[in-house]
């Protein structure tokens, strides 16, 4: 299964290949990352259809924020599980990240034993 996160923090990558060095060593996950909104749109767009199944994405992030990547990524691939991830747990953004069509709302520090029951549930 194809994972793509997008964050403008850089070391993301390397906790995130460390949380789940497990599942990417048996070959049950490929994580893909993009630093940025548009680059996030460019991996999607590199097949047709998406081989991306899930997108989890930082909401604050310059550029194009994380609510409008998801707003882009609704529209365009309705069939992909979105996922928002904030350092800032509040309604607004759960909200409009709920609203939007998010699967699920992240708080930072990341609970990675929730997300890997999400990803489980999305495998099977």
């Amino acid at each position: 299964m194809k994972i793509l996160i997008v964050d403008d923090e850089k070391d993301v990558e390397m906790l995130f290949r460390q949380k789940f060095r497990k599942e990417i060593k048996n070959g049950n996950l490929e994580l893909v990352f993009a630093f940025s909104g548009a680059e996030a749109m460019r991996v999607l767009e590199e097949s047709n259809p998406p081989k991306v199944v899930y997108v989890f994405s930082d909401i604050n992030m310059p550029g194009m924020t994380g609510l409008e990547l998801l707003d882009k990524i609704k529209e365009k691939y309705p069939q992909i599980n979105v996922s928002m991830i904030s350092a800032y747990g509040d309604s607004d953004n759960y909200n409009k990240a709920i609203k939007s069509g998010a699967k699920e709302f992240f708080t930072k520090p990341i609970n990675f034993d929730s997300l890997r029951e999400e990803i489980k549930a999305l495998m099977n």
